[in-house]
């Protein structure tokens, strides 16, 4: 049996908001009246370019009360060994502190420097954060409880358009670069494999609509491909139980439990971001 979730899809008003559009349009979803378009995007830290990127997402949704989880494939942020045979990360402070040793070993990258912050905060804030398999069944499970997810992947693959050159957003086969992008799966299909998207950027090519089927396979390969442009990851909002939309809840509050805080691991430090999610 299909499933499919109502959600209505805002549409990114210019090249590089789609990350804060899926964001707002999971608050709209879940009844969150109390936050606009304009208020999202002007809270979301921005990289360089304009983008942004899953993790700063998610520590929006965390401090307005959510819970989220963060099913990443970025082994250029993440090592495989920092999680547990189940997936998951149980030990967030461990995870922080091999973060902040890979920024030190790893200080020439700029992207590297802004992701490690941001997933710090991420955790810091008592954010889950899983390794697993992408498998249909990870996403369906999702879908079948009504929970959108908010994806990050190469918009190249997923359209199969061309290459673009940065500053202009001109395509270039020759001189340009893969290009990141973040969308909605609304639904899913088992008997053919499809996942239904839900695409903020209204004239995305080549499906010309805010809602499209396509394999499911097709949506796993854009995913993984996503690592190019730091994406390569997945995002559940869901909402705790007595949540109230727009109380917003304190740092390092999880379903009952404190987390540990730390000193200077935030996101608020704009840096530059060589290639990201140019939607976002």
């Amino acid at each position: 049996m299909k499933t499919e979730i109502k959600l209505e899809i805002q549409a990114q008003p210019d090249d590089v908001t789609c990350g804060p559009s899926c964001l707002y349009s999971i608050y709209r979803h879940l009844g969150d009246k109390t936050i606009t378009l304009r208020q999202v995007i002007d809270q979301i830290e921005k990289l360089d370019h304009g983008g942004t990127l899953i993790e700063v997402l998610a520590c929006h949704g965390l401090k307005r009360g959510l819970h989220a989880t963060i099913y990443s494939y970025h082994v250029d942020l993440l090592d495989p060994t920092w999680f547990a045979e189940d997936g998951g990360v149980h030990d967030r402070d461990y995870v922080r502190e091999r973060l902040g040793l890979q920024l030190a070993a790893k200080k020439g990258d700029s992207r590297m420097r802004l992701a490690t912050r941001a997933m710090q905060e991420f955790l810091r804030l008592g954010g889950d954060l899983r390794m697993e398999d992408l498998t249909p069944a990870l996403i369906s499970k999702h879908i079948a409880k009504g929970t959108p997810i908010l994806c990050g992947l190469s918009s190249t693959y997923l359209y199969g358009a061309s290459r673009e050159v940065e500053k202009t957003n001109e395509d270039d086969d020759v001189a340009g670069y893969p290009q990141g992008h973040f969308v909605m799966l609304v639904g899913y299909d088992p008997a053919k494999r499809e996942v239904l998207v839900a695409d903020p950027l209204d004239q995305n090519p080549p499906y010309h609509t805010a809602k499209y089927r396509i394999s499911i396979y097709r949506l796993v390969n854009a995913v993984m491909l996503g690592i190019i442009t730091h994406d390569a990851n997945l995002l559940v909002l869901s909402p705790p139980e007595g949540w109230e939309p727009g109380k917003a809840k304190g740092a390092g509050e999880r379903s009952g439990e404190r987390v540990a805080k730390s000193g200077r691991d935030g996101v608020r430090h704009r840096e530059t971001v060589e290639r990201g999610s140019k939607g976002a």
